[in-house]
């Protein structure tokens, strides 16, 4: 199947996904109005095979060191699949699946896969990474950007974390953990019961991202969007917290954002 876009409906809802530009959600409408902050770079994309910073771009698997490129210097951030295309598995009316074979800089064969499927109150995102032959370090997890105003209405956040990361002045957690701050935020947050992050719109819009994980990330520092980001651990996690893909046992998650009307 081709690259274009795929739009899948559900009710009055509406998801667009751009294979051709890193697997992205480029839209979600419901009823007309826009969720996602729009531009090439925008809308949600994946974060795969690690989220947020790896410190100087460099992360340890076994014995070698591996380097990733630095674009946002002096770390490498949110991996590598939102920077290629991906092939479309399959797509109907309201689910998609769309898969991306790793490639270089990143060093170990592999396969990413996203199941998107979408219903009138809600759109649920899965992620899986393999390893085809050898084991390997890897995170997976998304990076919404939820428009701030919406029908003339802007955002409130609301979550109860167990805890925050510390941020180091290198924007990485320190490895000590504190109470929530003030916003606004770029900083990670626990939450061993699963993530549940509520963003209201006030009299117009309440949306919750829930997953099973217990790391999210929330991004609040720009004018124009919000970005709720649940992921399978920290930033620097390749480092301080991997998790190890093998070749029978995948690293999967999956988030779902449900939404109603106020």
């Amino acid at each position: 199947m081709s690259n274009d876009e795929i739009t899948l409906t559900a009710g009055d809802a509406e998801a667009v996904l751009a294979p051709g530009n890193g697997g992205r959600v480029r839209s979600l409408r419901l009823g007309g109005t826009e969720l996602l902050r729009q531009g090439e770079r925008f809308g949600c994309f994946p974060m795969a095979p690690w989220c947020g910073r790896i410190r100087d771009g460099r992360f340890r698997d076994g014995g070698t060191v591996h380097q990733m490129p630095l674009n946002s210097p002096p770390h490498a951030i949110h991996g590598t699949v939102r920077d290629g295309a991906w092939r479309v598995a399959r797509a109907d009316r309201a689910e998609a699946v769309l898969v991306y074979d790793l490639v270089d800089p990143w060093p170990c064969p592999g396969r990413v896969t996203q199941i998107f499927t979408l219903s009138e109150d809600s759109l649920t995102l899965a992620m899986a990474v393999e390893a085809h032959d050898s084991s390997f370090p890897a995170q997976i997890g998304w990076h919404p950007w939820f428009n701030r105003t919406v029908e003339g209405a802007d955002a409130r956040i609301d979550f109860t974390p167990a805890w925050q990361e510390e941020r180091g002045e290198d924007h990485l957690p320190t490895g000590d953990r504190i109470e929530r701050g003030p916003g606004p935020w770029d900083d990670c947050f626990g939450m061993p019961g699963g993530v549940e992050v509520t963003l209201t719109w006030p009299e117009r819009l309440e949306l919750k991202v829930t997953s099973r994980e217990e790391w999210v990330v929330v991004y609040d520092e720009q004018e124009e969007a919000v970005c709720v980001e649940p992921q399978t651990g920290p930033p620097n996690g390749l480092n301080t917290l991997p998790r190890l893909v093998t070749p029978i046992e995948p690293l999967e998650a999956a988030t779902t954002w449900s939404w109603r009307r106020l």
